[in-house]
């Protein structure tokens, strides 16, 4: 028997499983790396303009199922996207067209399988809105009574009690309710407190989107001699911004490109009404390294302007009132996309003397081409002569001036760079203008806690 040969054969044989094997491997390297980079070139979000066409072409060789939760908010490659699977490659361009306003989610899948990406796409109304860049005053009443600090209070028998303590809440939480009763104001909290007279009280209240309750015993303060269970609160707040632009289809206005927040907890203000008031600005803090400028003015009481519906983590909304139009700057301009915005020259409308709205120059320094949720989706540098010799850069009360680009509106000042007032971020307006259709149709509440 020849063993040298039969030893060579499962040598052999064993070298061609190798390379079997290393082929194998190969091939699921190279299909593994392809999954990866489709998976990171398909968008997870998009928007787009009602009517105008957009194509993504991503040159992979996968054939994907795509299945959208609604039908009729755009179309694929000239047919319908179906809540059933409809099959098609990849290796080719797909065509988006959207057809009306509204949000529609379309999942993706490897063979109708393996999980690839869900996108969800935006369709914006594309039209014209005008661009604004007046300093407004705003006033906010909570929707609930915000918890901004807990302390002791010395009783009558000299002792120091923490009554809040035993209750559970915290700094940031939300008053809704003492002992069943409804409180919209502080005023309303202390007689709700007093007519206890020091018996137990039920307090509700929210933290984030729990509702939670719990049990305080308020006690008589040597201070005053009225009842007191140890909690700082408030119930409104003001300010001066900038509002960016009014829509004159809906009547709908949108400002500050971020939300308000508490200054002592940093949570989002929940809105129960609110009022926007022509201001004036009177004189400016300029701003230096490390210590912010502001403009500074007054609110024109007699002057509302509009009604606050919204705020959220992307500004303030609400409707405006057509009787103030005359007011503020109303030259209308097309809307940009994200994919618009070019790192280069462009310009902000702001307000920085008396009631005047002017235009600066800048420079968009970085796009950030996958941030669409947030507020800092440019880096601006403020370029213009003029408005460095008068504010420094950005100051606050700025937030909200709308920041223009080759005849379109593309954003929002919304941030500075404490450390270099000349920089700072802006909120692409496709953002805005999503959030602003939200106002019209009353379906948007406050969203999350503000950046």
């Amino acid at each position: 028997m020849n063993f040298t040969g039969i030893i060579s054969g499962i040598k052999s044989l064993g070298n061609h499983r190798k390379k079997f094997i290393v082929f194998l491997i190969v091939c699921f390297l190279v299909m593994l790396l392809s999954y990866l980079r489709t998976v990171f070139a398909v968008p997870g979000e998009m928007t787009l303009l009602e009517g105008e066409e957009h194509v993504i072409d991503l040159k992979s060789p996968f054939l994907v199922s795509i299945k959208a939760d609604k039908i009729g908010v755009v179309k694929l490659n000239d047919g319908e996207i179906e809540k059933k699977q409809g099959y098609f490659r990849l290796s080719s361009p797909l065509l988006l067209r959207p057809q009306k306003n509204g949000s529609v989610s379309l999942n993706l899948r490897i063979l109708g399988v393996i999980p690839l990406r869900t996108i969800k796409v935006d369709v914006v109304p594309n039209k014209k809105i005008a661009a604004c860049g007046n300093t407004i005053g705003v006033k906010l009443k909570i929707d609930g009574i915000l918890v901004i600090g807990i302390s002791d209070v010395e009783t009558m028998e000299e002792k120091r009690i923490t009554p809040a303590k035993q209750s559970g809440i915290k700094q940031g939480d939300l008053i809704t309710e003492i002992n069943n009763t409804k409180v919209n104001s502080v005023k309303e909290l202390l007689g709700e407190i007093e007519k206890s007279r020091g018996e137990k009280v039920d307090i509700k209240y929210k933290r984030g989107n729990n509702l939670m309750s719990g049990e305080i015993q308020p006690v008589k303060s040597v201070d005053d001699e009225k009842y007191r269970i140890g909690l700082w609160v408030r119930e409104s707040t003001a300010g001066i911004g900038t509002m960016t632009f009014y829509d004159p289809e809906t009547g709908c206005f949108g400002a500050l490109g971020h939300g308000i927040a508490d200054i002592d907890t940093g949570e989002l203000m929940p809105v129960l009404s609110g009022e926007i008031l022509e201001s004036q600005i009177l004189t400016i803090k300029k701003g230096k390294q490390g210590n912010p400028g502001e403009l500074r003015g007054v609110f024109i009481e007699e002057n509302k302007l509009g009604t606050i519906k919204t705020n959220c983590e992307y500004g303030i909304y609400g409707a405006f009132d057509s009787k103030s139009l005359n007011k503020i700057s109303h030259r209308l301009y097309p809307i940009a996309l994200k994919s618009d915005i070019r790192e280069g020259p462009a310009t902000i409308l702001s307000n920085i003397s008396g009631k005047d709205v002017e235009e600066f120059k800048i420079d968009i320094i970085k796009v950030s081409r996958q941030n669409t949720e947030g507020t800092k989706g440019m880096v601006i540098k403020v370029t213009d002569k003029k408005l460095l010799n008068k504010t420094g850069g950005i100051v606050q009360g700025m937030s909200g001036s709308p920041i223009l680009q080759n005849g379109k509106i593309v954003g929002a000042v919304t941030h500075v760079l404490v450390n270099d007032p000349t920089r700072g971020y802006g909120i692409f307006i496709e953002r805005m203008v999503k959030n602003v259709n939200g106002a019209h149709s009353g379906k948007l509440k406050t969203l999350a806690k503000a950046g």
